[in-house]
């Protein structure tokens, strides 16, 4: 039980690291949340700042949901009675968490995406490839970020239940992968009234720095 309780305090943590906020201060000298969509993700990074910034917001984001997974694997490994399966889902749970509740920056973050595509990354390779590209596709399509993001996230407790191998250990992911598209869902649900209305606004990388 405490291993459990240290691995989700260490991975909510990591998660709360909120890479779009100390990178919009220090590169354009304003907080991101306060322009935009005022989310702290890397959309609105591109938006408000520009590519770079952006770029290195989603790289340091998908790193916060490696590394977290990392960590709970040398945990499990070290300590004999830890449940390493269950250690994964925690970390990956706590991670996004912190991502969007972040205890450094007033409970205020991002959508978690990002850093949930690292979390799926570590724990199926493959089903983090294919949520990525089934993402990235509808992105060009549909020229909407969070398109492309509800989508992926739904994908994956259905490919949870046809992909049984590439887990980074063995175990049932399927309640988890649930949490985990729930999560990435609630966290767009701004998005999803707008898409209903008609009014979801479009990405683009002209103009952008």
């Amino acid at each position: 039980m405490v291993v459990n309780v240290v691995t989700a305090i260490i991975a909510y943590l990591i998660g709360s690291i909120n890479f779009s906020v100390i990178l919009s201060k220090k590169m354009a000298g304003f907080d991101v949340r306060e322009k935009g969509s005022g989310n702290a993700g890397t959309t609105n990074m591109l938006r408000a700042v520009g590519k770079k910034a952006a770029a290195i917001t989603l790289v340091c984001d998908i790193l916060k949901g490696v590394v977290a997974i990392l960590i709970a694997m040398f945990i499990g490994n070290v300590v004999e009675e830890a449940n390493k399966p269950l250690l994964v889902q925690i970390a990956g749970i706590a991670v996004i968490l912190g991502h969007t509740f972040p205890i450094f920056f007033k409970f205020k973050g991002g959508k978690g995406v990002a850093t949930s595509l690292g979390v799926l990354i570590m724990s199926n390779w493959q089903i983090g490839l294919i949520c990525l590209v089934f993402a990235l596709i509808l992105i060009i399509l549909t020229q909407m970020v969070s398109v492309g993001s509800i989508a992926a996230a739904i994908l994956y407790p259905v490919l949870t239940l046809f992909i049984p191998e590439n887990y980074i250990v063995p175990g049932n992911y399927l309640i988890y992968s649930v949490i985990l598209a729930v999560l990435v869902v609630f966290n767009h649900r701004e998005n999803v009234k707008r898409l209903l209305n008609g009014t979801e606004n479009k990405i683009s990388f002209k103009g952008t720095k």
